[in-house]
């Protein structure tokens, strides 16, 4: 049995190699629901998507993002009519009372539907209606998530890192807040960060699924530290489960060099150095980790060398390969 913590890509791209080398019975995933946002009323989860599509195979992998073909007849008409109608396109806030009201999970991440800022294909809305709905009808996300996974095939389980709340928000040095997928998808971390709060986590609780995964083994691939994991390590009782197995984690860095993505902005805005060494501090927990051939950074905990770049699946396979290493070597 092995757990996987999932954000962004880095995770999901190493799935495609833990499928390879494991029972897919016996893997679990954890994903990150801290940058979910309700957009015209529907609750999107992008990182449990991006496990959710991938293993159902349908995953647009040029973009790791959405459905692979899917059109945009709603997105492209709801430009169309914000543009027709003089509206405003930019991220659209609902205000503060609408923030907290209605469902508990939506909380502080609500934006209107006008003009929606992010691209939202037609197959992939119909995943976030049924999500919604299913939430209104009194299910738990795990529930749902658990419901929409069997839907597309998947063999493993796939959970929420929580069925409560909790907003990944980045504050800028321009003063501003913005919501990551603002900041992201429609600014394209342009801002300057000053600081990222997880909004809601401290009240938080861990699901029983959660707290069982993180019983066995867990591989954290090259995630994002600070947005992709670190609204999972803000819930209570998280961090100090993953002290009591086995952690290894794979580097999203090769010495200072990012791989991919705004890692380098966000750990340097919340006042981390952003490198191996950064990612090694922010993760005390880790027994061990896996780094690229070229990254030379002393570690004082385990280390597997291995060319860490996952273009493929083959590639996924092989870091998977080290970090199946690293979990003997710690175990």
């Amino acid at each position: 049995m092995v757990t996987f913590l999932a954000g962004g890509t880095g995770t999901p791209k190493l799935l495609d190699g833990a499928t390879r080398r494991h029972d897919p019975a016996d893997v679990t995933v954890v994903g990150n629901t801290g940058d979910d946002v309700e957009l015209g009323g529907h609750l999107v989860c992008p990182d449990v998507d991006t496990v959710l599509f991938a293993g159902g195979g349908v995953l647009d992998r040029d973009r790791w993002w959405g459905i692979a073909d899917d059109t945009t007849t709603t997105h492209d008409e709801l430009a169309r009519l914000a543009d027709a109608a003089g509206l405003e396109s930019d991220p659209r806030y609902l205000d503060d009372d609408a923030q907290t009201s209605g469902r508990e999970i939506a909380r502080w991440r609500r934006f209107s539907g006008v003009a929606e800022f992010m691209e939202i294909g037609d197959c992939d809305r119909a995943v976030h209606v049924t999500r919604t709905s299913l939430l209104d009808e009194g299910h738990t996300l795990t529930e749902v998530t658990r419901i929409l996974a069997d839907a597309f095939g998947l063999d493993g389980d796939l959970v929420p890192m929580s069925d409560d709340p909790v907003a990944t928000l980045v504050h800028t040095e321009e003063g501003e807040t913005l919501h990551f997928q603002e900041y992201w998808v429609d600014r394209r971390a342009a801002p300057r960060v000053a600081d990222v709060e997880f909004r809601g986590a401290e009240s938080a609780t861990l699901t029983d699924p959660v707290r069982e995964a993180l019983t066995d083994p867990v591989v954290i691939g090259p995630s994002n530290p600070v947005t992709s994991i670190g609204p999972m390590l803000a819930l209570p009782g998280f961090e100090a489960a993953l002290k009591k197995t086995p952690v290894v984690a794979v580097s999203p860095f090769v010495e200072d060099q990012a791989f991919s993505g705004p890692v380098a902005d966000l750990m340097r805005g919340t006042d981390r150095e952003p490198s191996t060494a950064g990612v090694a501090a922010a993760y005390p927990f880790a027994d061990a980790f896996v780094l690229d051939t070229d990254d030379g950074t002393d570690l004082d905990r385990h280390v597997e060398r291995v060319d860490t770049r996952i273009d493929d699946a083959d590639d996924a396979e092989r870091v998977m390969a080290a970090c199946d290493r690293a979990l003997e070597a710690v175990s």
